[in-house]
């Protein structure tokens, strides 16, 4: 079972998921505002995507229990497509936090019809990222 503990489940700063895409809270407000940037390491053309603005809000956990939940979205810089994204902060056994999320893709459809292709569904898990 995972323990929120207060020093931990900060989401300020950079978290990288099992694909290689960072991403980065800026700031995290008293209101919960979340802002910061997405640097995806996929996408369904191969080409490299700008890294792009993410703003979101995150919720107040006081309970001290398991960590917050929070939601973003993320408005890619070089295409027609927004991501968001919903998920909580855990601290697993070893005492590692773990942002585990689900995120919903919109992409462009070129035409009415084509409507039914345009959404993707899935998950990452996202841990800190190593210091460079």
């Amino acid at each position: 079972m995972s323990r929120y503990f207060s020093d931990q489940c900060n989401l300020t700063g950079v978290w990288e998921n099992d694909l290689g895409s960072q991403m980065t809270f800026s700031k995290v407000d008293k209101e919960g505002l979340l802002t910061g940037s997405y640097q995806t390491a996929v996408s369904v053309s191969g080409d490299p995507v700008n890294t792009s603005p993410l703003v979101g809000y995150q919720q107040k956990n006081n309970q001290n229990a398991d960590g917050p939940t929070f939601g973003f979205t993320v408005k890619w810089a070089s295409t027609a497509t927004t991501t968001s994204f919903g998920g909580q902060c855990f601290v697993d056994q070893n005492g590692k936090e773990v942002l585990k999320t689900m995120w919903l893709l919109r992409d462009h459809a070129e035409k009415y019809n084509e409507d039914w292709k345009a959404t993707r569904v899935g998950t990452n898990v996202f841990t800190r990222a190593a210091k460079r």
